[in-house]
């Protein structure tokens, strides 16, 4: 039973709820949390393994940053992002990655999964791309430990109606010639004062965090409200009800069907 509504709460969760009207705004939690989290995930799930991935957390900045560009509607970056341009108190420049498809298919996991999975072309000992990967690369870029977001709705981009923009921005940059992290033991070269979470080196003066999306000091481990979990009790009652009432009417219609228990 309990498999059944697991998969009904997974289905349900596949399929956006996002109309050009409702997608989040910067500010929305549940939209702040997927971003962090699945960035988080993809880093800490690396292979080769990484010894020096620093915990990415939120930066409003970069995510009003990211706002401001995609309200362009424009499939290009940033070209403010890097010297002589200073769009950011703290870095000189920034990364940047973007995705665009119909609001219908848009969700914050998808999205940052469809950047990851250019890993299949991308070789790590080589640093060679077979297509492009600079989405993955940045993703996990270990010193990049800042990301903010956002997604606009756009009448069309790049020829694609009712659109879904996407974009994130990252401080600092990554994607410049060298490896995209360390390859060793997990957390085996994390920066002097750093503590080892989900494979992950995180520090409280560096990350400046103030907000439940990223890390709460002191406290460990860390508890982040989870919109599947939240949907998988919400939907298990409503399927075991539903089932009760099929069993209900079966009996009503066929009162001598005997019903394997």
């Amino acid at each position: 039973m309990w498999v059944t509504c697991a998969m009904g709460a997974w289905m349900i969760s596949l399929v956006s709820s996002y109309t050009s009207d409702t997608l989040p705004d910067i500010e929305n939690e549940d939209f702040i949390n997927d971003c962090v989290r699945n960035h988080n995930k993809y880093r800490s799930e690396v292979n080769p393994t990484a010894s020096d991935m620093l915990y990415m957390t939120w930066d409003p900045a970069l995510a009003q940053i990211a706002k401001t560009w995609a309200q362009n509607c424009q499939f290009a970056h940033n070209t403010q992002l890097k010297p002589p341009y200073r769009l950011h108190p703290n870095f000189t420049s920034l990364g940047e990655n973007i995705w665009t498809g119909s609001v219908s298919y848009f969700s914050v996991p998808s999205a940052i999964k469809d950047w990851h999975d250019e890993v299949h072309g991308y070789d790590f000992k080589t640093r060679r791309c077979q297509h492009v990967c600079q989405h993955y690369t940045q993703v996990v870029w270990a010193n990049s430990y800042k990301v903010g977001c956002a997604v606009q709705f756009c009448p069309t981009v790049s020829h694609i109606s009712s659109a879904a923009h996407f974009i994130c921005n990252y401080g600092p940059a990554g994607n410049y010639p060298t490896w995209p992290y360390k390859r060793g033991a997990t957390c085996s070269a994390c920066p002097q004062n750093d503590n080892c979470l989900d494979r992950l080196c995180v520090n409280p003066q560096r990350d400046k965090v103030t907000r439940y999306y990223s890390l709460q000091y002191p406290g460990w481990p860390i508890s982040l409200r989870n919109r599947y979990a939240s949907l998988f009790f919400i939907i298990c009652p409503l399927i075991l009800l539903l089932i009760a009432i099929i069993i209900i009417l079966i009996k009503h219609k066929y009162p001598h069907l005997i019903i394997w228990k």
